[in-house]
């Protein structure tokens, strides 16, 4: 608290970054959290509230009325609006309609207009403020006009001029840099059309899927892009914050899912919530242990006859599963990355295959040699080594194909792919293991 307060006694509401004010809070405890609340700067509440992790959101909201809320609501761009307004929503609608009332018709119009996509829409993460000038206005005039927008503050992180005709069509986008080498005196039209291909923009509909929004930013190296719709119409811009918001979300996503747990469950404060998502991939995974034990159980009698096996047993699936993890993370993150193309499946299986081929033949040698003289039987070291050879060569073939089947049918590669991939590892493991015992040592 009293650090907070000596940062806000200390610094111009200008040299305040929401993310800073974040950081502060989060150190808080809960009485001292209220308190610092109610020192936040009016105008910051609502960027505040969004760099908080969401179960921060109605403790900071709840010390401020709708009217205040809204009042900074309109300090930001109309996607963080957008972003503010449905978060408010899911918590407390009667609230979120308040806040909404208060807000001015222009703003209002433009969270409804982005309200209208669905969530993996490329038009749901755009911001409707844009930088634009029409084909023929004057160079030095365009200069000009954007030096006034910047002194009003009415535009942030612009880089790129969205050239227009009359009706908002988009024709070309000019980079900052470019536009201070122009001829002032001239056109933006006779200026670009001495190398016009130069400046045709990189663009994506309204309807796009966000997924290849992101790609295209990574492919381009881009800062914005603009979103037009289905006549060419300029409508708004994406920019590079949302991408890595974007980006943060998804690798979050993987890794959550790959551990079987639930992201929008994690970030609740409801145990039971949390707790009710764990358990189903929980359940999932008691099952397949099951029948992992199962098929223990059809050799029951060679485990009898040699106990040596009950040993080794663990080795072997604990080796197939982490070489089979090693796989399907490497194909997860790489189709997450786009590096993987639609007809690369082929080329993918195949070195994930040699690689866990190579590594199984070199701990089947270890591990054979180790058994052998552990237990003073040869053939021993020669069936545990072969059933290493199996089941890492099984892990390394799932491992891949397992993510690159689930994308193929458009389901996320993350979601139960470890499930199925130990389930997988653990049977053939043990199958090839025991089966093997049986046949070369009883």
């Amino acid at each position: 608290m009293n650090k907070l307060t000596e940062y806000l006694n200390t610094h111009s509401y200008d040299e305040l970054h929401p993310s800073e004010i974040a950081n502060f809070l989060k150190d808080l405890n809960d009485k001292s959290f209220t308190k610092a609340v109610q020192a936040i700067p009016k105008e910051l509440i609502a960027d505040v509230a969004l760099e908080l992790p969401d179960r921060y959101f109605e403790d900071v909201l709840e010390s401020f009325t709708p009217e205040e809320i809204a009042e900074s609501l309109a300090e930001l761009e109309s996607d963080d609006q957008t972003d503010f307004i449905q978060e408010l929503e899911e918590r407390d609608e009667e609230m979120a309609k308040e806040v909404f009332e208060e807000l001015d018709l222009e703003d209002q119009a433009d969270i409804l207009q982005l309200k209208q996509y669905e969530e993996d829409e490329a038009g749901a993460y755009m911001q409707i403020e844009v930088y634009t000038a029409g084909l023929e206005q004057n160079v030095h005039n365009v200069i000009k006009d954007f030096a006034e927008l910047r002194r009003k503050d009415e535009l942030e992180n612009v880089n790129y001029l969205f050239v227009t005709d009359k009706k908002k069509k988009l024709y070309y986008g000019v980079g900052l840099d470019n536009l201070l080498v122009f001829d002032f005196n001239k056109t933006l039209k006779d200026n670009i059309e001495e190398t016009p291909e130069k400046f045709k923009p990189i663009v994506v509909r309204d309807h796009d899927d966000i997924d290849d929004v992101v790609q295209k930013f990574q492919e381009y190296d881009l800062n914005s892009m603009p979103v037009i719709d289905k006549d060419g119409v300029l409508l708004g811009r994406i920019t590079s914050d949302d991408i890595y918001d974007i980006i943060n979300e998804q690798a979050t996503d993987q890794m959550y899912n790959l551990a079987g747990v639930d992201d929008d469950a994690e970030e609740d404060d409801d145990i039971f919530k949390a707790g009710k998502a764990r358990a189903i991939w929980l359940g999932v995974n008691l099952i397949t242990a099951i029948v992992a034990s199962l098929v223990i159980g059809m050799f029951e009698d060679t485990l009898q006859s040699i106990v040596a096996l009950a040993i080794l047993m663990p080795i072997v699936a604990s080796m197939g599963g982490n070489a089979g993890t090693q796989s399907l993370t490497v194909v997860v993150r790489q189709l997450a990355l786009g590096d993987i193309a639609k007809n690369d499946a082929f080329r993918t299986i195949r070195k994930e295959v040699i690689l866990s081929l190579a590594n199984g033949i070199l701990f089947a040698i270890i591990i054979g040699i180790i058994a052998s003289i552990w237990f003073d039987k040869g053939m021993l070291g020669v069936v545990i080594a072969l059933s290493m050879v199996i089941n890492l060569l099984s892990a390394g073939f799932f491992g891949s194909m397992i993510p690159l089947l689930l994308k193929k049918l458009d389901i996320d590669p993350a979601i139960g792919s470890t499930v199925i991939l130990t389930t997988i590892t653990d049977i053939v493991g043990f199958f090839s293991f025991l089966g093997l015992a049986t046949l070369i040592l009883l």
